[in-house]
């Protein structure tokens, strides 16, 4: 099974049968509501994570464009962990270079 970050955006769309999800659909198969909490893992949380978590809002401050905690964090889990991100927000991530696959 493939893995994937996937950014409460997206599943948010999943649940509310939004189609512009299809365009990952290898990565967010069309399951019941019901189904998808059993499907995601809550990753952990480490002192590396923690320090890349700072260093995103801190590039994010420098480069005029602040990143959200929330979003620091799931930026800071793409570049942490060897999984492709999927959000429909690429603006909130436009600091992070090359980890955040975004939705047509």
């Amino acid at each position: 099974m493939n893995a994937a970050l996937v950014d409460t955006d997206v599943v948010s769309m999943i649940f509310e049968g939004d189609t512009r999800v299809l365009a990952y659909r290898s990565q967010t198969r069309k399951l019941e509501p019901a189904q998808h909490p059993a499907r995601y893992t809550v990753l952990p949380i480490s002192r590396e994570l923690h320090g890349r978590s700072a260093e995103v809002s801190v590039a994010g401050k420098r480069s005029g464009r602040p990143i959200q905690t929330a979003d620091a964090w799931i930026a800071a889990s793409a570049l942490h962990y060897p999984a492709p991100s999927i959000t429909n927000n690429r603006d909130d991530y436009s600091v992070v270079d090359g980890s955040v696959l975004p939705l047509a």
